[in-house]
């Protein structure tokens, strides 16, 4: 999932404040690989508040740099925002309202042009609101983010580990009331893969036998594709190797249902759905979610109501905070204007903001050119600031190996690699674009890259800017060389980094071509466990050392939530939270009233 870029400037605010405040920032196990068959999960209930969290390492934020971009061509002034010295100190808490409806919640997300087909959509607060509208077959735990069974029932795994059986509920049903049937996830499946909807995800699918070759154009038949149907509410799923990580990957929005009536619908204002919720009325800046009594745990889900607000500017997110109407609020939000800071949360997550330099077009396409850029990028100072500079792509976490990451320069060998490739100082090479946001650190960043690049090894280059909301659709085009995303992982594996730079991959901004690259990744997908983790990071090992990412930094997620009266909202390292399980505490002691039990 992609973080919207105009949300990052945030994030160094949100520490700040919990540092000014004395607060302790939550620490968080990263994500763990699943194991080599699931186990039998109880029904998923709503979790009560652990004790504490494990502890794990300490999150960074992105921070708000210099505007100078160097002595290539500048940012224009009128682009550039005006940064205080330092925060205010938030020396007061003004007590918001206490919520009068309890059984009702009122969410903030940044961003309102909303993509409701989940076969369109990649950006992360889409995929938070998928948790209400869409099941798969498996669902996310809320706090440890392990799967645990949603839309199916059971499921058996073939003894070579490679056809899985999945039984739906029998009273899984869609909020019309139409039953769940296996078909739904075929069909809806298939949807995904036609290679004329380009959908982002795609390669997701390519564990799954014939989806690769199906999505690619390759093979017409989608009868080929590894997904059959064995009666109404049986789905056999044919893998081209094991994969333990299968079920931690179904949690998945992709890999959702769609109804008969939506395959071929484009307009999704109001999809039929077999979530927890189903939109009751969508307005211009807000969606309202109602509770689907069709859904098959409709027991468990505590909220009759979900009001999903898109403010304008973090000014209007903050107010609502304020006011005491959002309990909740996700995106973009004027930190210092939040009267009750208490609620700020700012926790680790399994997510790296990085650069990339695109392989689409000569001499680009020559890893020795892209090595010489890496090669003599001052790392330190593009890092200078963040709270966990990233050296590599992957977040680290416990059992995948530890690689060299991009953390020193070397210019002789960089201005030898130029001539070896037949540029000697530079002489040749046409102008290199980098595509930039109007934001600080973007400037800053890119103009430090202009600069050194120029200075040590002669290579031109300019520096365009695209608006935030234009962004992303930027990244297609094919005229530039740089640009820059922030990812989160879609699901508790390394893969969910790896597969995006994929030849074949809608996700390849980069337009990365590498045989060996796709060799790994094809091994590691007949591997498990120790053996699958090492052919991985010897993958990762080749995005660095061939100049494809410039990693800088991993990213907190920032969410302004009150723990104490919200139950069921737990700081993971997703930073997805399932509606289904969020429910307002009973009671609330008063400050400094400690309330004990009976004797």
């Amino acid at each position: 999932m992609r973080i919207n870029p105009c949300l990052l400037k945030l994030l160094v605010w949100a520490v700040l404040f919990s540092l000014a405040a004395c607060k302790t920032v939550p620490e968080l196990a990263p994500p763990q690989e699943t194991g080599a068959a699931p186990p039998a999960w109880p029904e998923p209930q709503v979790q009560p508040q652990p004790e504490k969290t494990q502890p794990g390492p300490e999150p960074q934020v992105q921070p708000q740099p210099e505007t100078q971009p160097g002595p290539e061509p500048q940012v224009q002034p009128e682009d550039r925002e005006e940064e205080p010295e330092s925060p205010p100190s938030p020396d007061f808490a003004e007590p918001r309202p206490r919520p009068l409806i309890r059984d009702q919640l009122t969410v903030t997300f940044g961003g309102g042009d909303v993509e409701l087909d989940f076969r369109k959509s990649f950006i992360a607060s889409e995929a938070q609101l998928y948790t209400a509208l869409y099941e798969g077959l498996f669902t996310y735990h809320p706090f440890t983010m392990e799967p645990v069974p949603g839309a199916a029932e059971k499921w058996e795994i073939s003894g070579d580990k490679k056809t899985w059986t999945f039984t739906i509920r029998s009273n899984a049903r869609y909020g019309n009331g139409d039953p769940l049937r296996a078909e739904d996830f075929r069909a809806g499946w298939l949807s995904l893969l036609d290679p004329r909807r380009e959908s982002p995800y795609s390669s997701l699918f390519d564990v799954i036998a014939g989806a690769r070759d199906y999505r690619t154009g390759k093979e017409k038949d989608p009868a080929q594709v590894g997904i059959e149907v064995s009666g109404e509410k049986t789905l056999v799923v044919r893998l081209t190797t094991p994969a333990s990580f299968f079920p931690a990957m179904l949690c998945h929005h992709s890999f959702s249902p769609v109804h008969p009536s939506m395959l071929k619908k484009e307009d999704w204002s109001r999809p039929v759905s077999n979530g927890p919720f189903y939109i009751l009325e969508q307005q211009s800046d807000r969606l309202i979610l109602a509770r689907n009594e069709e859904y098959w745990d409709a027991s468990q889900v505590n909220l009759s109501r979900i009001v999903v607000r898109y403010p304008e500017d973090g000014d209007e997110a903050s107010a609502l905070w304020n006011s005491g109407e959002a309990r909740w609020v996700s995106g973009d939000v004027n930190l210092d204007a939040l009267t009750d800071r208490s609620g700020i949360q700012v926790n680790p997550m399994f997510a790296t903001h990085y650069y990339f330099i695109r392989s689409a077009e000569k001499p680009w396409n020559d890893y020795r050119l892209r090595r010489a850029l890496s090669l003599v990028l001052p790392w330190a100072e593009l890092r200078e600031g963040y709270f966990l500079p990233a050296k590599t792509l992957i977040y680290p976490i416990p059992g995948y190996p530890e690689i060299p990451g991009l953390e020193t320069g070397d210019e002789e060998e960089a201005v030898r690699l130029l001539k070896e490739a037949g540029y000697p100082g530079g002489m040749g090479l046409p102008e290199m674009v980098i595509k930039l946001t109007p934001s600080q650190d973007a400037a800053r960043i890119g103009g430090l890259m202009a600069s050194t690049w120029k200075e040590k090894l002669g290579v031109p280059v300019r520096i365009v800017v695209v608006p935030f909301g234009e962004y992303f659709r930027a990244l297609k085009a094919n005229d530039y060389g740089v640009g820059f995303s922030t990812w989160i992982g879609d699901f508790a594996d390394p893969y969910t980094f790896l597969q995006m730079w994929r030849r074949d991959s809608n996700l390849n901004d980069a337009r990365y071509n590498d045989a060996d690259y796709e060799e790994l990744l094809e091994r590691s997908m007949s591997e498990e466990g120790e053996k699958r983790w090492a052919t991985l990071a010897e993958a990762e090992k080749l995005l660095l050392s061939r100049g494809v990412v410039l990693p800088i930094s991993h990213s907190p997620a920032l969410n302004i939530v009150d723990m104490g009266e919200l139950d069921g909202w737990y700081p993971n390292a997703l930073d997805i939270h399932p509606f289904k399980y969020l429910s307002f505490k009973a009671s609330r002691p008063l400050p400094g009233v400690a309330v004990g039990g009976n004797p």
